[in-house]
């Protein structure tokens, strides 16, 4: 019997088994870490973990996407106010993406993350029939902003580089509109 996701248990393992896979991304990267060692770091069951995640990838891409999903379905004052949250959400999580988007994780987690920044965009862009590169150069522009400013251990506040990254989107988005 599945339990709800706001059970105290659900969520007690779902975080050691997402600081398990920090910690161990830290240690040995990624791509060289098992089920088994995130589990008995988690000190939690294999069958517990099956019966929250598939695998370690979809471990640390529902991050993100509990991350987003909120983001996406509330309405703060402005657009600019929804990067602030996205930014101040990188921070909190911030050994996580640090680990996720290092060299040592490799590159898929900055490609996901690319592709769903870029399909968000693609939904809020007017006009945009699908061929455009613009959600593309935005999903970049974004990710690329996470890891400056996480290897950089975020010189400026989350509301500075949410700022920082909006102009930069505004301009491509600005640019996209003047040839069209």
């Amino acid at each position: 019997m599945s339990r709800p996701e706001g059970d105290l248990r659900v969520r007690r393992t779902r975080r050691l088994l997402r600081d398990a896979l920090v910690e161990l991304i830290d240690e040995r990267g990624f791509e060289r870490i098992t089920v088994g060692e995130i589990t008995a770091r988690a000190m939690v069951s294999r069958a517990a973990f099956y019966r929250n995640y598939k695998d370690k990838y979809h471990l640390a891409e529902q991050v993100f996407d509990d991350a987003l999903g909120p983001l996406m379905d509330t309405a703060p004052e402005t657009r600019d106010d929804r990067w602030v949250a996205f930014f101040d959400h990188i921070a909190t999580y911030e050994r996580l993406y640090k680990a996720l988007l290092s060299r040592k994780a490799g590159s898929w987690f900055a490609d996901k993350m690319r592709a769903k920044l870029a399909s968000l965009s693609s939904g809020h862009l007017t006009g945009n029939d699908g061929n455009s590169l613009t959600p593309t150069i935005l999903g970049a522009i974004a990710v690329q902003s996470i890891t400056w400013w996480l290897t950089h251990d975020r010189p400026c506040s989350a509301a500075e580089i949410a700022d920082h990254t909006a102009r930069l989107m505004r301009a491509v988005i600005e640019s996209e509109l003047e040839h069209r």
